[in-house]
Order: C-alpha cells, then sequence, then structure tokens
C-alpha cells in the first residue's frame, strides 16, 4: 500500500495532482478541500489512499492524515464508493462533516451532491460511535458537543475504556439533547 508520497508538484487541478517522486509521475486524485490548502510550493507531502479494482488502481491524496482517515471511514460505509467520498470532501470540509455525522444532521449530510435521505441516515447510523472513538489526534472534533467530549473523558479517567463509554454516552445525549455533563456522566455510570 502506498501510505504517502512526496516529491515535486508538476501538474495541479481541482480534482487531481501529478506528483514526481525520482523521475515517476503519479496521478492523485484529491478533493476540493486538498485543493483549497496546497500552497504555490513546488515540493509536495502527500498522505494517500491506493484502492485496486479489476480494472483500475486510484490514488487519493490528502494534506493532512485526519482528512485520510475521514475518508477511509467514509468509503467504509456500504454505498459510499471513492468518488462520492471525495465529492463530500469537496462539499465540506471534515469539520463540517464530523459535526454533522456526530450531531446526526441527516439534511447537511444529504445536502451533498449524490448523497439522498436513506445514504445519509447509514452514514450518520454507521460512522456515529466510530467518529466519537477515533484518537482526538486524527480528526478535528471541536464541533462534536463539548458535553459527549467531558463526560467520555472524566468515565476515562474512572477507568472505563472510550470505547465502552462512547455509545452509551452518545445514546443518552441523543435522548436528552439539552443534558448537562454532570447528569450524562451520572447516567451513563448507572449503565455501566
Amino acid at each position: 500500500m502506498i501510505t504517502q508520497i512526496r516529491g515535486r508538484l508538476v501538474e495541479k487541478s481541482p480534482t487531481e495532482l501529478v506528483v514526481d517522486c525520482n523521475g515517476i509521475g503519479y496521478s492523485i486524485n484529491i478533493s476540493l478541500n486538498t485543493f483549497s490548502k496546497l500552497s504555490g510550493e513546488e515540493s509536495i507531502k502527500l498522505f494517500t489512499h491506493l484502492i485496486i479494482k479489476e480494472d483500475s488502481h486510484s490514488l487519493f491524496g490528502f494534506l493532512t492524515k485526519s482528512e485520510r482517515e475521514l475518508f477511509r471511514l467514509l468509503i467504509s460505509v456500504s454505498g459510499v464508493g471513492a468518488s462520492t467520498a471525495r465529492v463530500m470532501l469537496s462539499s465540506l470540509s471534515p469539520t463540517e462533516i464530523v459535526s454533522a455525522i456526530a450531531n446526526e444532521k441527516v439534511s447537511i449530510v444529504q445536502s451533498i451532491k449524490g448523497i439522498g435521505s436513506k445514504t445519509a441516515q447509514r452514514i450518520i447510523l454507521e460512522l456515529k460511535d466510530k467518529i466519537l472513538g477515533i484518537d482526538n489526534n486524527n480528526i478535528d472534533y471541536e464541533l462534536i458537543p463539548k458535553e459527549i467530549q467531558e463526560a467520555i473523558s472524566a468515565l476515562e479517567v474512572l477507568g472505563y475504556s472510550k470505547k465502552q463509554t462512547t455509545k452509551i454516552v452518545s445514546k443518552i445525549k441523543s435522548d436528552e439533547p439539552e443534558i448537562s455533563t454532570e447528569l450524562l456522566i451520572k447516567r451513563a455510570l448507572n449503565n455501566l
């Protein structure tokens, strides 16, 4: 698997880059999010994801590991392919996507071209716990409700695993959106 490429930027368009690595030019598919963050530098480093199909090898590139991680989560959902995931990352920032999934905003996910109501619901259902359970270094979580973050942290300090607490805390918060952090922690402790 090709996981990273460092080389000289030869060609640049909103959907594709060509990076020269020691005389070999790699065609790399990118999102508009990555394109907008590219500077005019000639030397470039991208985190990549390689998809091998019967008739093609496609390389997708991202400036940050968090965007690549989100791309991988999106393509893990049934019915969401690499093209759809790239359109999602081109339409919304990774932070907006994470926030929409964490806060169960079906209308935001559905507003992306090519995503219908059922697909949007499936994305939220399958990824909500995964997004909340990922290591904080991988994704920008500033838009995930503060109460959920604080409750999970407090329960970890008490010795419960993040995986164990994430589902319970998320469920309680979705049932009672206005719940305080203290009450959220107490209810979670009753369910653990």
